[in-house]
Order: C-alpha cells, then structure tokens, then sequence
C-alpha cells in the first residue's frame, strides 16, 4: 500500500480510534491544582493531615509529571504512569477521607449548627468528588491519555455520543478532559449515566461508587441544613 493509500485510510478511521498528537495537559492540570486549593481551604476536621500536607505532596508530583509532558501528553513511560496513579490515589484518598468524616459528624452531630458553614463545606466535598472523579476517568480510560494518543487500546471504556454517531460529528474529534468532566458533573448530578455510556465492569462500578457518595454527601448536608434552619 502506498503512502497516499495509508493516508486516505487513516483520514476514513475518526480521531479516537488512531493514533494522534496528544492531548493537551492544561485543563486536567487546571483541574488537579483546583482539587489542591480546596484541600488547602477545606476546615480542618475534613483535610487529610495539616493544611499543607496533600497540596504539597500533590504539587510535587504535578510538577514532575509537568516537567515530563509540559505541553501533550503523549510518553508512555512506565515511570511516568505510575506517578500519574499515585498522585491520583493520593487526591481520592483524600477526598474518601473529607467524605467519611462530613457524613461522621452530621450522623454523630458534632458538625457545626452554623447552616452557612454547613453548606459550604458540602461544596467544597461535592466539588472534590467531582473533580477526582473526572481526573480517574481521564486517567484510565483506554489505559490513559497517552495510550489513546498511541490508540493502544480499540474497546473503550466510555462510550461518547461521537463514537456511536461518527457521521454527525468531526472526524478529528477524540474525547478530551473536558468531556470526562461533563461525565462527572452529569453522573454527580443526576446520579446515573446521561448520553456517556459506561463499557466495562471497572467503569461501571466506579460510576456507581461515585454516585452513591454524591447522593449521601447531597442528602445528608441538606437534610442537616434544613434541620439547622427551622
């Protein structure tokens, strides 16, 4: 086959199915350091450790991987996966950790009568929940943004509305950070799948742990502050 032959087959095969430049690291990294100023807000019954203890650990290893692909990400290093991975458990562990001592203090009612500072720090868990989620989607899908730049893995984990409808859209479209946080909202807000359609088990159940601790974490915080108000 020559090499216009390849080429005009490669045109015919959309984005996310080839191999492509990479994505963009600036709104995962966005998103990474919005998850590390709301540890470092968060009241102290809900961080992980001092104030500083996650943010300083998480903006190092977002350094190094920064440092690594400053602009794409597109190196398959296993080095660099495997800090991608911690620096991923160390932001859920995290979140678990603001999440199990919320729904402790509203059951045990040492949480503050303040319905104010109830609210807020609601927020500040629901939003973490959001943004660590969008983050493990992002990062595991396909093997990760650098094994879908190479198209490592055919069989996605997430089904896009793109893919199902190849004819009504780009053919140079391929999921990117902000489509994994739409899934996030969505899933957070609605509590079930929308139009991204989870494939395999681990997707599935991932989608099932976050919304159940976005329905605790929403119920339990309004019921309080409705509780609060009256």
């Amino acid at each position: 086959m020559t090499s216009s032959q390849n080429d005009s087959a490669d045109d015919q095969v959309p984005a996310w199915a080839r191999r492509t430049a990479g994505e963009s690291r600036w709104l995962a990294t966005a998103a990474m350091v919005g998850f590390l100023v709301l540890q470092a807000v968060m009241p102290d019954w809900l961080r992980l450790g001092q104030w500083w203890t996650v943010p300083g650990i998480g903006f190092a290893l977002l350094l190094i991987l920064f440092a690594a692909s400053p602009f794409r990400i597109d190196r398959e290093e296993v080095w660099l996966r495997r800090v991608g991975l911690v620096l991923m458990g160390l932001l859920a562990f995290a979140m678990i950790w603001a999440v199990v001592n919320l729904v402790r203090g509203l059951i045990d009612g040492q949480v503050s009568n303040n319905a104010a500072g109830l609210l807020g720090s609601g927020v500040a868990v629901w939003l973490s929940n959001f943004l660590v989620f969008a983050l493990w989607y992002w990062e595991l899908d396909r093997g990760g943004p650098a094994a879908r730049a190479h198209a490592r893995k055919p069989y996605p984990d997430f089904l896009f509305v793109q893919m199902q409808n190849p004819d009504l859209a780009d053919p140079e479209w391929e999921p990117q950070f902000l489509d994994y946080l739409y899934l996030s909202f969505t899933n957070a807000t609605a509590f079930s799948p929308t139009d991204v359609m989870p494939m395999s088990r681990w997707a599935k159940l991932t989608m099932m742990v976050q919304s159940g601790i976005s329905l605790i974490t929403v119920s339990l915080v309004i019921a309080r502050a409705v509780n609060v108000l009256k």
